[in-house]
């Protein structure tokens, strides 16, 4: 089975955010599960480089934009490098094929007719990169940016995104392209259904920084027909319409709501157009506030990603991103829950059933005799596997998670129940309580692999079959009988943070 999972490429007007590496983290999880199940799996992740908003920036900085946005992608590059997101190609807007293929989508649409050129007063967010209604407006202010655009009168290319909004609606309501969470999904249907989509806007004549016009070089085109199909073009999609790459549709694009419009109209639009079957699911995440503010360089309360890695380490960090709350709704978070999340589930819960367990094995040199499980952790094992892929698979990380901590827990009472360290003259039941206690640690390896790769390295390490396990599928691995443990208990695997 293939599968395509695709971020929002990001804006390079500002460094990468907490925000960027929640959608990020989230989307390798799904890439490294479906590794894991022997899917054929491409991840894209990118960078969103035209507009006038960039152009602006660079000039401020005394850059040329293609300078400005050389440093600033590369920036997103190292972040996602030092998360250890395992994408498969980051897509650059400023990249040549990119750009060519543009152009080539732009001509169809136009050879179609669904691109036509008038005069046009409007209310200009540049932060949006979009015109907005007075609809759209709250107290005359863009409701994302909270500043006034700029009345501007101008001549515009214009896409006719007012064609599609009857197709939309039925392959909305019908699932053929399905929004989740449910709430998201009625969010749009409840505006295509109350106002009438209006054709927009692709181009400017006054921004230099874009995408040149096939069929009017004296405009140029960015963010919207430009962002969207670094979709296509990041599987190698050169322009035909009748030679679709074969990854080709995203199983899921994962993004936060506040770009969910613009992706349940004119990317869909932008598809019907081309003749492109549409993605299977958009899954939309929600927000973090810091202390119940949003995050402002103002008010002094952003944390960056940075910030995280430094103080917790690159694993410890993807986990408590995503285990704060379920990836669909909003949430608090502050640096003293982090640090209280790491300390209670991680040191306390993850980090000491390892170390207690491996040395009680280690101490009283636990051999492996063809040991099989009690029929009790049998169960359990089976129980919590079927949880745990049912949600991954419905993508609730949060309650995947949670699931991992209720085996973590299972096994601590497990240990005070057997008290292994009591016994003294019977080997053979020692070595059935320590193999059973091995193989939950063992599962608890698998399980935390698409959350924290280096940490589940490090626990196939202290039990000696780390050059065992590659290249296997989980299904494979969940076969415990082809092992024999090696214990050689390391370090901690999460130092205590005061």
């Amino acid at each position: 089975m293939k599968f395509y999972i695709t971020t929002p490429i990001y804006y390079v007007n500002g460094e990468p955010h907490l925000g960027h590496a929640y959608t990020t983290i989230a989307a390798d999880v799904f890439a490294r599960y479906h590794r894991l199940k022997n899917n054929d799996v491409f991840f894209l992740v990118g960078t969103d480089e035209h507009g006038l908003k960039i152009e602006q920036k660079a000039i401020q900085m005394n850059k040329n934009p293609q300078e400005f946005c050389d440093e600033i992608s590369a920036k997103f590059q190292f972040l996602w490098d030092t998360l250890n997101i395992s994408n498969d190609y980051f897509i650059r807007t400023t990249d040549l094929n990119h750009k060519n293929v543009v152009r080539k989508a732009l001509q169809i649409l136009f050879d179609k007719n669904l691109i036509y050129k008038k005069k046009y007063q409007g209310f200009y967010c540049i932060g949006c990169e979009e015109y907005k209604t007075k609809i759209q407006l709250k107290n005359g202010k863009c409701p994302l940016h909270q500043k006034e655009p700029e009345c501007i009168q101008e001549e515009c290319y214009f896409f006719k995104l007012s064609n599609f909004q009857k197709q939309l609606i039925e392959k909305i309501q019908k699932d053929e392209f399905k929004i989740e969470p449910i709430e998201r999904k009625n969010e749009i249907l409840g505006f295509l259904n109350k106002e009438d989509l209006k054709d927009v806007a692709i181009s400017r004549k006054k921004v230099k920084w874009g995408i040149p016009l096939p069929f009017d070089k004296s405009h140029t085109t960015y963010v919207w027909v430009d962002a969207f199909l670094n979709y296509l073009t990041g599987i190698n999609w050169q322009g035909d319409t009748k030679k679709i790459p074969n990854f080709w549709p995203p199983n899921v694009q994962l993004m936060a709501k506040d770009i969910l419009r613009v992706h349940a109209t004119i990317w869909p639009a932008l598809l019907l157009a081309l003749n492109i079957p549409l993605p299977n699911k958009i899954f939309v995440h929600g927000f973090f506030t810091i202390n119940g503010q949003k995050m402002s360089k103002s008010i002094g309360n952003v944390i960056l990603p940075n910030d995280l890695i430094d103080k917790f380490g690159i694993d410890a960090t993807r986990y408590l991103l995503l285990s704060q709350f379920p990836l669909e709704q909003d949430g608090d978070i502050s640096m003293e829950k982090l640090e209280e999340k790491y300390n209670s589930n991680l040191v306390n819960g993850l980090g000491n059933l390892i170390a207690r367990v491996l040395t009680l094995a280690e101490h009283n040199q636990f051999s492996f005799n063809n040991e099989t499980s009690s029929n009790e952790t049998k169960v359990k094992i089976k129980k919590i596997w079927d949880e745990y892929e049912k949600n991954i698979e419905n993508f609730q990380l949060f309650e995947s998670l949670k699931i991992i901590w209720e085996l973590i827990a299972f096994y601590d009472k497990y240990i005070e129940k057997e008290k292994p360290w009591k016994i003294k003259n019977n080997s053979k039941q020692l070595n059935k309580i320590l193999f059973n206690c091995l193989e939950g640690i063992y599962h608890l390896g698998i399980m935390c692999l698409p959350f924290m790769p280096k940490i589940s390295e490090k626990i196939f390490v202290q039990l000696g079959i780390e050059n065992e396990i590659t290249k296997k599928s989980l299904n494979e691995l969940k076969n415990i009988k082809q092992f024999n443990f090696k214990i050689k208990k390391g370090e901690n695997l999460f130092p205590r943070k005061k």
